[in-house]
């Protein structure tokens, strides 16, 4: 290979790598050491959630660097507490809303740990849905950078109900159940009925979404009798086929054996 060509295809190799390098996701220097989430909450009660953070500077560059958060909650208050290595309080910040940022995570202050903890009311649906369960941002965390960039860390969501909604969702959930137990019947009818439960349920209609969701389970219920039904009648059928073949041999062998007789 000449000079040239090899000169050639270093530079189109080191413009590939650059090319790639471009697509490839940056590593997050921040991991999460625990969490505790809840995963549902009924609407307008009061919950509270936390995140603790570690491997803080896993970047060295990144040895000074601002938390940001947001949720979905109402009414709420962010109480960030900084700790060293020993586990021992280094500091703590409060915020107010939904939305927060300038919390500082400085290695010079001898920060090793984060815990983030949000408390607020749990925000009210705004469009139901059976499959997947609606839900609600609980707490969203970011890591961002002096020039505005910044790296996602970690959100989490939880699924938000009323006694109303909860309620049509476990009928719901009841006859789905049912639905799929029953094998070898014509569901067709329940599974219609319990489709316009989702509906009903997705609309908000609860009282409706309960009573096609009962009636999806009752005919469910239904064809698996009539399922049944027809199988006993088929055994039924096939026993007295039986029994009519067994008859009929003996009563031939009967009439052979008088015929034999008489020849004798």
């Amino acid at each position: 290979m000449t000079k040239t060509s090899w000169s050639r295809s270093s530079k189109l190799a080191l413009a590939l790598v650059v090319l790639l390098s471009a697509f490839v996701a940056p590593t997050g220097a921040v991991s999460v050491a625990s969490e505790d989430v809840p995963s549902e909450a009924q609407v307008d009660s009061k919950v509270t959630a936390s995140a603790t953070l570690d491997e803080l500077y896993k970047n060295p560059q990144l040895e000074t660097w601002t938390l940001a958060g947001n949720t979905d909650l109402e009414d709420v208050t962010w109480t960030v507490t900084y700790y060293d290595q020993t586990g021992a309080k280094v500091d703590q910040q409060s915020f107010d809303g939904q939305n927060f940022s300038g919390a500082q995570v400085v290695a010079d202050d001898g920060t090793s740990e984060v815990e983030v903890k949000v408390t607020g009311t749990v925000p009210t649906v705004t469009e139901y849905s059976y499959d997947p369960a609606q839900s609600f941002t609980v707490i969203s965390l970011n890591q961002t950078r002096e020039g505005g960039s910044s790296n996602h860390i970690q959100s989490w969501d939880a699924t938000h109900y009323t006694d109303e909604s909860a309620a049509a969702r476990a009928k719901l959930d009841s006859a789905q159940a049912t639905i799929a137990s029953v094998s070898g019947a014509n569901t067709k009818e329940a599974q219609q009925s319990f489709n316009n439960a989702v509906d009903a349920y997705n609309s908000g209609n609860f009282d409706l979404a309960t009573t096609l969701a009962e009636e999806a389970e009752t005919r469910a219920n239904k064809a698996k009798q009539s399922s049944q039904t027809t199988q006993l009648l088929i055994y039924a059928v096939g026993g007295l086929v039986v029994v009519a073949l067994l008859a009929g041999g003996f009563f031939y062998w009967k009439s052979q054996q008088q015929t034999y007789d008489k020849l004798g």
